[in-house]
């Protein structure tokens, strides 16, 4: 929030304030509105930004871009409270819109802005906690921990109210890396500095994001409970973003219940508050559901075309694990349909392969054993079981041993990774991409190359790790699964191997 910027305070923007303190959104917005127009000056500015932060907190995200547009283009050249806190929200806003590059330009320009000499050092925290939730929506889950844990270390010294923030953004990145018990123990903390705190929206929020966490490990039971307190809040308070989440999950719950008209009526009502909000991946994550109630209701044009147009959407906004995800989803989604259409086997192939490869590769991103471990129990090793099995079903010989060749190849240490000092950040500069490591010599990589074995014990530990290499399979001397490992860099935007090549 910008309010409250000058040597006298605004009982204007004061009073708004208090309304989104208690819950009450459309009295703030109202109130802001309303001094937009009465009050003058630096005052008019921060009433203009507030009452789009509370616009976009509404779910009308396209507004609340528009109306951060119309204030940073009304600002001075030197604004050193307004102009930061304008671009963090947007950068916020233009999240929720699934527009990626430009909230990541929004967070550049804000922490230019927070370079300066007399820039509020209490937004730092502000920076961080929007930086974090954009290593989320882009899934670079080892980067939104590490900004998520500074976040938190700059709560402590500026904004002790907010910690539930940086906690639940730690929950939402263990839990999407399967360290789940972990995740619940964030989450409650998160729980408890919003109540402690006095913020009732935060507690409803967080309540919804453990409702979601309980829904996903399948303990439907308690999610539901977790739902329904939070959506009485959400609706009552015009929350119309969040109150879709709620409607989402909700659907969600009734088709793993096999409820599927009910599941439907959920959907339908979640997409209609993600469309009124401009919330286009929520929106799209609905139509994926949508599909999937589709095929189990054996209406399959209506879940491939559902499926198609998920797929362009996150195409199109660079989200290449969400198009790996999706595919898996829609390969395992073939298999019924096999015996009446053989025909399908060859597209159920050809999703399911690359699809297993770039999912499969993520682990390697991820800082630490654990977290490498839970990814592949969780997420990868589901995803090359079903690339095995429809390479089976083709009775597809070649495919099946250069997938066990690229399963056996082993794992090596990255040794710039252990051997580097961490180097102390400079201030807020977070979001450029990390440097890679120099590359050891060819003496200590080939030393250092562990078989399958020893490679479980390295990721146990926590070491660090190369991406894998490329295989070479005698007797001809072929690269496993070259044409499979380019499509999917092609198609998911990632690259998935190491340049070196190893032999089998």
């Amino acid at each position: 929030m910008a309010s409250g910027a000058g040597p006298e305070e605004s009982p204007a923007l004061r009073a708004g304030a208090e309304a989104m303190v208690r819950g009450d959104l459309r009295e703030a917005l109202r109130i802001f509105d309303a001094a937009v127009l009465t009050e003058r000056g630096d005052y008019a500015l921060c009433a203009l930004v507030d009452a789009a932060c509370v616009t976009d907190q509404l779910g009308e995200h396209a507004e609340a871009v528009a109306r951060f547009r119309e204030a940073l283009a009304r600002m001075p050249d030197h604004a050193p409270r307004m102009r930061p806190v304008a671009l963090i929200n947007l950068s916020q806003a233009l999240q929720h819109l699934g527009d990626l590059d430009g909230a990541q330009d929004a967070m550049e320009r804000a922490r230019a802005e927070l370079a300066a000499p007399d820039a509020p050092v209490d937004l730092r925290f502000a920076g961080l906690v929007s930086a974090t939730a954009l290593a989320l929506h882009r899934q670079q889950w080892s980067r939104a921990i590490e900004l998520a844990n500074e976040s938190l270390s700059a709560a402590e010294h500026y904004a002790p109210a907010q910690a539930g923030h940086p906690l639940m953004n730690l929950a939402a990145a263990h839990f999407e890396t399967g360290r789940w018990e972990l995740a619940e123990d964030f989450a409650g903390q998160a729980l408890a500095a919003f109540s402690a705190a006095g913020d009732s929206s935060g507690v409803a929020e967080t309540t919804q994001n453990l409702a979601i966490m309980h829904s996903r490990s399948g303990r439907f039971d308690e999610a539901e409970r977790l739902l329904l307190a939070a959506q009485k809040y959400f609706d009552e308070t015009g929350v119309a973003y969040r109150a879709g989440i709620g409607w989402k999950i909700m659907g969600f719950i009734a088709e793993q219940r096999t409820d599927l008209n009910l599941a439907e009526t959920r959907y339908r009502q979640a997409l209609a508050h993600f469309e009124e909000s401009g919330a286009v991946i929520d929106a799209t994550d609905v139509r994926t559901r949508s599909a999937m109630v589709a095929f189990a209701a054996h209406r399959y044009a209506d879940g491939e075309r559902a499926l198609a147009d998920a797929r362009a959407t996150y195409a199109g906004h660079g989200l290449g694990l969400h198009c790996a995800q999706l595919d898996h989803w829609h390969a395992g989604l073939l298999e019924p349909l096999l015996e009446a259409d053989p025909a399908l086997l060859h597209r159920a192939v050809d999703l399911a392969v690359p699809a297993a490869l770039a999912l499969d590769a993520v682990r390697y991103e991820l800082p630490d054993g654990p977290q490498r471990e839970t990814w592949s129990r969780r997420i990868a090793d589901p995803a090359l079981r079903v690339a095995f099995r429809y390479a089976y079903l083709a009775g597809d010989a070649h495919l099946i041993a250069d997938l066990i060749e690229t399963s056996c190849v082993g794992t090596t240490l990255d040794i710039g990774r252990i051997a580097a000092t961490p180097a102390q950040a400079p201030h807020l500069n977070l979001l450029e991409p990390m440097a890679a490591p120099p590359p050891p010599t060819a003496a200590i990589a080939d030393a250092l190359h562990l078989g399958s074995a020893l490679a479980a014990v390295a990721a146990g530990a926590g070491l660090p790790v190369a991406p894998p290499p490329y295989v070479a399979v005698a007797p001809d001397g072929h690269l496993a699964l070259a044409a499979w490992i380019a499509a999917a860099e092609q198609r998911y935007g990632r690259r998935l191997r190491d340049e070196r090549v190893v032999r089998s």
